[in-house]
């Protein structure tokens, strides 16, 4: 819980004074609390995008944009990227702490024997059309599972928030790579208890019947950090979503739907499709500099994908982790005369170099390195926010559980400054 300073801020609005209270965070900035400014004031706040409100308070995830820091649960993102893996980093997302061995082995075994779906979902994917985008049948299948699992969906009830729970952490991967075989027209292929998280959505997503399928190690570890690194990022759009929806009782299916949908967004979960479309309109090294004039060109258009981010002032800390993996990735592959890549690792290097791109905090970002990763490992760009969707869900459900046990949870009902036309009365049509 957030700590009472003792301290308020005065706020004088005509002849009426309010003291606002000032609340402290176990880190970050102090917090005006302005839940009676309504009833004490008659007046709202203002701020599109809500770049300057706490919408909730949340002991999940901590971002410090200066000093590019990102932590789960207290734990440094890096960390737990080189040291952990993802399923591990699931439980303590849920749960506050790093499992033990017992409690680690206990809980990737109910989420291993929790990853196939409901038969009678094959036929809800095969009733999209063949040229659905991935996204549409993630979208559509996630808000479905309400229909397919509903002894999971009283949030009144612990154990059914704990069962819905265990089977969107194990079913996203089966549903995120049978979206992809459903839009590649390769076959659904069914999860494998004997290979792990990673492995096993690598294994359905380019295996095939008629020859055995080994994943590689290195791949599978690439793939397990993308997960970690996007498991959760504070309140960003799509975790907001997610609050907004459960804000209102509905199911935990109908509120990570939402979240997917507004991953959607190019502006949000399409990034690294937005940097790798970039990296190919520049197509070739020699055409760099003419980009890089285009992009410092206020009057142009064209702007950097994959470089800067909202948040971080500085080195987004999970680029350097997927700077690293794409190396190896990159090595593993054979694909450095690849001339995307070629044009991605020149401009990684001018970005670190060149004081233009300094003086603007204008670093690499992990949608930068991950489209990159992703793109090597021999996805359709139009995966790449379902990916982004599968790892997020975690977070999305850790932000969830966390809102509908916290006692002072209302409905989410922003306000909003009116501009429109005041009281007019109604005129028949006649006299109009």
């Amino acid at each position: 819980m957030a700590k009472d300073a003792d301290r308020s801020a005065t706020l004088s609005i005509g002849e009426t004074t309010i003291d606002l209270p000032i609340m402290s965070p176990s880190l970050g900035p102090d917090v005006l609390d302005i839940r009676k400014l309504y009833a004490q004031g008659d007046v709202f706040t203002f701020d599109p995008g809500f770049t300057s409100t706490a919408s909730c308070e949340s002991d999940i995830t901590y971002i410090d944009g200066d000093k590019g820091e990102l932590l789960y649960r207290g734990y440094p993102i890096d960390q737990l990227a080189e040291n952990s893996h993802f399923l591990e980093v699931c439980y303590l997302l849920l749960y506050g702490e790093l499992p033990s061995a017992q409690e680690l082995n206990k809980f990737e075994t109910l989420v291993t024997r929790h990853t196939m779906l409901h038969e009678q979902m094959t036929n809800f994917f095969r009733g999209f059309r063949r040229d659905a985008h991935p996204m549409a049948i993630v979208c559509g299948v996630v808000g479905a599972m309400s229909a397919f699992y509903h002894d999971s969906t009283d949030i009144s009830d612990a154990h059914q928030r704990e069962v819905a729970t265990v089977r969107l952490v194990a079913k996203l991967p089966t549903i995120v790579a049978w979206a992809y075989n459903y839009h590649t027209g390769r076959p659904l292929v069914y999860p494998r208890n004997d290979l792990d998280y990673a492995a096993n959505f690598l294994h359905m997503c380019f295996s095939v019947p008629c020859e055995e399928y080994k994943v590689n190690p290195i791949l599978s570890r690439a793939m397990d950090r993308i997960f970690t690194l996007h498991a959760d990022h504070e309140q960003n759009a799509s975790t907001s979503t997610v609050r907004l929806a459960g804000s209102s009782g509905a199911n935990p299916f109908a509120c990570i739907a939402a979240g997917v949908a507004c991953l959607w967004g190019p502006a949000h979960g399409g990034a690294n499709e937005a940097a790798l479309s970039m990296l190919r309109e520049i197509g070739t090294v020699d055409r760099i500099p003419e980009y890089i004039k285009k992009s410092q060109d206020k009057n142009d258009s064209f702007r950097l994908m994959g470089f800067g981010h909202r948040v971080y002032k500085s080195y987004d800390p999970r680029a350097k982790v997927m700077q690293e993996t794409a190396k190896e990735v990159l090595e593993l592959l054979g694909v450095e005369d690849n001339p995307t890549l070629q044009v991605a690792q020149e401009l990684e290097k001018i970005a670190l170099s060149d004081p233009y791109f300094i003086e603007k905090k204008l670093y690499p970002n992990v949608d930068f390195y991950s489209g990159i990763i992703l793109d090597a490992m021999g996805f359709p760009t139009t995966m790449f926010t379902p990916i982004f969707a599968l790892a997020r869900t975690v977070g999305w459900i850790s932000q969830w559980k966390e809102m509908i046990a916290d006692p002072s949870m209302k409905i989410g009902r922003p306000r909003q400054l009116y501009t429109g036309a005041t009281h007019r009365n109604y005129v028949n049509v006649e006299d109009r």
